[in-house]
């Protein structure tokens, strides 16, 4: 991706606005561990102020899963997986640990809580949960949802998941986070008591401000380009890993027949026997030994996905400075049609055709105290819409500024993370082969 501008507060509004001052000091982006506190949750108005830095005084893990059955919203018979998360603190008090909480989680609790968080907090690029199913796969491994292995590593990516909110300095604040881990009981009330489906923006806006947007960011336009690109190139990478494991795997596998042939053939030959006998096990322990082999590939393949569904959470912060684009495009439109009708109703000339100046020419001219009227009220409406215009060039030069801090921090984190796993990746391989020579170098017969 290429480096954003050096400019991070470049002003958002359209050209006829004028130029505001500069941003008040807020919320910085990047949030380092001295900034504020969280944001309000809530009605009740509680903070995470006084838990600031409980993350660094706990560990996380989710230690094992299990398979439920119980009913769904619409009263119908459902099995799922449940996952224990539990909290341990890692201070002593008089010596002794305190004790680990422990409580039980669905898959569909933590996308309630990524979705909160997305809504929240929409200039963050919010960690992704791992795949409800499984996709780019080589066709030993299951692709069922309930499935152990597929679900062992799903339990690996939630924990992930939690250990990704819980470094970032601004999610890790956050009350109704804090709750998810320690609260059981009436979790999902909570989270519905703070309203952020209503905040939520709707599908149908999101989609008219990409197409209607006058003068969108450039660096936004860029940052959708690469995630777009960033989710294309991991796609392709992991489908022909998916090729490569599958051909590999009929490779491994078909030394598995050689292994039986040898030692039925050993059973009938006298000389040869031991000879062959040895042969078909060093046959029957190359085969066997690719399930191994392809296992490990698939920790590698989950840590490539996390950055494949990273790339939609880039995206959802593209569409939030659209969205927040296109409103202040539309107060800025509005402000300047209010300001336009005040000077003709000022001056008694019509630059444009309306509605009310056929009505004007068809039914009299108003009288001074009714064009006086109108007057004071456009005039009113004028100064809310350059309030709210001032207020929207604040919130939007804000959104940028964190915005891009986060970016910013996201590939930082990115590039440590690709980079450590693909020369573990690049360990493994080699260490593969060279197990493949030792198997190769094994007892030789006839």
């Amino acid at each position: 991706m290429e480096k954003a501008p050096s400019d991070p507060e470049r002003q958002l509004q359209p050209a006829p606005v004028e130029p505001l001052g500069h941003l008040d000091a807020g919320l910085e982006a990047a949030a380092s561990e001295e900034a504020e506190g969280a944001r309000e949750v809530g009605s009740g108005g509680d903070t995470m102020t006084e838990n600031n830095f409980w993350l660094k005084k706990i560990e996380i893990s989710i230690s094992e899963a299990e398979k439920r059955t119980g009913r769904n919203a619409m009263n119908m018979q459902e099995t799922y997986t449940a996952y224990l998360i539990e909290t341990r603190s890692v201070e002593h008090t008089d010596g002794q640990s305190v004790l680990t909480d422990s409580l039980w989680r669905r898959y569909s609790e933590f996308e309630l809580l990524r979705n909160y968080l997305l809504v929240y907090y929409p200039h963050i690029v919010v960690p992704p949960l791992p795949e409800k199913r499984a996709e780019f796969v080589w066709h030993k491994l299951s692709a069922d949802n309930m499935d152990p292995d597929f679900v062992e590593r799903r339990r690996i990516g939630l924990e992930n998941f939690l250990l990704r909110v819980a470094s970032h300095p601004i999610l890790c604040r956050d009350k109704i986070f804090y709750l998810f881990l320690t609260q059981e009981g009436n979790w999902k009330e909570t989270v519905n008591e703070t309203g952020f489906q209503l905040k939520a923006d709707s599908r149908l806006k999101a989609l008219n401000a990409t197409f209607r947007v006058k003068n969108p960011d450039k660096r936004f336009i860029e940052l959708k380009h690469y995630s777009d690109e960033l989710q294309s190139v991991i796609a392709h990478l992991l489908r022909v890993r998916a090729r490569v494991a599958d051909r590999l795997y009929g490779v491994y596998k078909v030394h598995g027949n050689y292994g039986r042939v040898f030692s039925e053939w050993s059973a009938i030959e006298k000389e040869l026997g031991d000879g062959l006998q040895s042969a078909g096990h060093h046959m029957d322990v190359y085969a066997s030994s690719i399930d191994d082999i392809l296992e490990d590939e698939e920790h590698y393949a989950d840590q490539l996905k996390e950055y494949l569904f990273y790339a939609e959470a880039l995206r959802a912060v593209c569409r939030k400075h659209e969205l927040m684009q296109y409103d202040l495009e539309m107060a800025a439109q509005d402000l300047a049609s209010k300001k336009q009708q005040c000077e003709e109703l000022a001056t008694g000339t019509v630059r444009t055709f309306s509605l009310k100046g056929m009505t004007t020419k068809l039914f009299g001219q108003e009288t001074p105290e009714q064009r006086e009227a109108r007057i004071k009220v456009l005039e009113e409406q004028i100064n809310e819409g350059e309030q709210q215009l001032k207020s929207k060039n604040l919130e939007g030069r804000e959104f940028v500024k964190n915005a891009w801090a986060d970016i910013e921090r996201f590939k930082e984190q990115k590039n440590r993370d690709l980079k450590e796993a693909l020369i573990s990746y690049a360990v493994m391989q080699i260490s593969m082969c060279k197990k493949y020579q030792d198997l190769n170098s094994g007892p030789r017969t006839c």
